[in-house]
């Protein structure tokens, strides 16, 4: 088997709900993040990418009928390029990474891009349908934005609880205080701010036609952990968690090209995909679940925690993401130190190429080998990767040497 290598990554600016990126629809920042990345491979044909693997977690409204697919056709390449969508939810378009990387390592194909795309702000209200013709009764409809709906009966309550709560759960179970989530949701904004500044995103993040949107909208500068102590829990009212320490809701799209060794890209690989790790638990504890998704990873990859210079984790939640720093037992400042979700925002079927694309850039800005990047998903799921970095000097055999 061959290996495959990450070649390119991009992403559109993450808007906030109701923000700069309402008036755009899903399958159209699909298209801008498409377009954004194959821009960056400049000499690569499009009629010769295998396939277009696209995740999309929602797919109730505008993004329905394979988003994937949308892009391609919205992107102007040739209708000979195949696309699909995928869903696991928030690492939706994490998974389209693994799938991408699967299918060049087989051999199925040379090139493949993947990505993901969410619009939280145009998700729509839905309506069961009836399993009759006119019912007497009203019917609700439902918000697709965010968590359970229509939710089958015979779901044990426990595991159908709201993702605060879950969330409120891990909180008491690792015993983490208010004051370290405030001081995390903090360090979010400051990192995710001063990367800006310091224009380490400038070379990821392409612009939406017609939109007045330079940066994540999400971001709050001067956020302090004093400012955040001061907002109200949200899901219990003696509990730790808030608006200020829990990721928004957000629209975005962002993609990556993943091809073989040979694959006629034009430009060298960022990063080889070394290991890939899928876990899964109880429902309510669907935080936790990237602990062994990494570990996982990093044993099929070959090496352990020690060996690692980056971490990219969603911040779906801060009390989340400090469970699973603890639980690593990694340096706490080698974690999302260009920002994560709490500041930038999660597009749900954005995010995990977001965090592959940020992991690969890091590593080639600070001459690290090895990064892990991982996300949580509701429902009790976990996925991580974990890349080399390519970009490398020869002989170069462990962080500590580059570093030197």
């Amino acid at each position: 088997m061959t290996s495959a290598f990450l070649y390119a990554a991009a992403r559109t600016p993450f808007g906030r709900f109701n923000g700069a990126l309402a008036g755009v629809r899903p399958d159209d920042l699909a298209a801008t993040a498409l377009s954004g990345v194959l821009a960056k491979t400049p000499a690569l044909d499009p009629a010769v990418i295998g396939d277009v693997v696209w995740g999309n977690a929602n797919g109730a409204g505008e993004d329905n009928r394979n988003v994937g697919r949308m892009a391609v056709l919205l992107a102007g390449l040739p209708t000979s390029v195949p696309a699909t969508t995928v869903n696991r939810l928030c690492g939706s378009s994490l998974d389209a990474a693994l799938i991408a990387s699967r299918a060049v390592e087989s051999g199925d194909a040379d090139v493949v891009v993947a990505g993901g795309v969410e619009s939280m702000t145009r998700a729509p209200w839905v309506l069961p349908k009836p399993s009759r013709a006119f019912p007497a009764g009203n019917v609700e409809a439902v918000s697709t934005t965010l968590g359970w709906r229509l939710v089958n009966e015979r779901m044990p309550a426990e595991w159908t609880i709201s993702l605060g709560e879950c969330n409120e759960q891990l909180a008491t179970e690792f015993a983490i205080s208010r004051e370290r989530q405030d001081e995390f949701a903090a360090r979010s904004h400051e990192l995710a701010a001063a990367a800006w500044d310091a224009g380490f995103y400038d070379d990821l993040v392409v612009a939406v036609p017609g939109v007045d949107l330079s940066r994540d909208e999400s971001i709050r500068v001067g956020t302090t952990a004093d400012k955040l102590a001061g907002l109200k829990p949200a899901f219990r009212a003696d509990g730790s968690i808030t608006a200020g320490n829990a990721s928004p809701l957000n629209d975005g799209a962002s993609a990556l090209v993943i091809g073989s060794e040979t694959a006629a890209v034009g430009v060298d690989p960022l990063a080889r995909i070394a290991g890939r790790g899928t876990s899964a638990l109880d429902p309510q504890r669907f935080g936790f679940a990237p602990v062994e998704a990494a570990n996982r990873a990093l044993a099929r990859a070959g090496i352990s925690w020690s060996d690692v210079g980056a971490v990219e984790l969603n911040e779906a939640f801060a009390v989340q993401s400090l469970a699973c720093v603890d639980a690593w037992k990694v340096d706490p400042e080698v974690v999302n130190a260009k920002g994560g979700a709490i500041a930038i925002g999660h597009p749900l079927g954005a995010s995990g190429a977001r965090v592959i694309g940020t992991l690969a850039h890091r590593l080639r800005e600070s001459g690290e080998r090895w990064g892990v990047a991982a996300i949580c998903i509701g429902v009790g799921q976990g996925l991580a990767i974990v890349l080399e970095n390519t970009t490398l000097p020869e002989n170069s055999t462990t962080n500590r040497e580059v570093a030197s």
